[in-house]
């Protein structure tokens, strides 16, 4: 997959990501942008395809529900790096299984809870 890690995330989960070289993963620390508003964050991802992986839930879930096409929203909990990894590591598992993750994430919103459950649903609601 190609990931956007918002600052609120480690950027060692970038590392971690990539070390396989199954995703490329860009987190602001390390690809420029330490510090932008969340509607500029959404602007590059936009224009890089890049699916955003955040803990601002409620920021990102507004930004893109107001955007006709987004290459799709990651939403993780408030947990630690370790539990971070895991949990996306996991969000990219249930993608899979319903195709290229990638592909699948078009357009949608996945939520993943703390206990690992994910919730994928389309945003905006009849989009493409």
């Amino acid at each position: 997959m190609r990931l956007f890690l918002d600052e609120c995330l480690s950027p060692r989960l970038v590392l971690e990501l990539a070390r396989t070289g199954e995703h490329y993963c860009i987190h602001p620390r390390d690809g420029g942008g330490l510090g932008d508003p969340d509607h500029v964050v959404l602007k590059r991802c936009l224009a890089e395809d890049l699916t955003i992986v955040t803990q601002n839930a409620g920021d990102f879930r507004a930004l893109v529900a107001r955007t006709d096409i987004h290459p799709g929203l990651i939403l993780l909990p408030c947990v630690d790096r370790h539990r971070s990894l895991d949990l996306l590591r996991a969000a990219i598992a249930f993608l899979a299984e319903r195709g290229d993750p990638q592909n699948v994430i078009v357009n949608h919103v996945l939520e993943v809870d703390i206990d690992g459950s994910s919730r994928l649903y389309e945003l905006p609601a009849g989009g493409i």
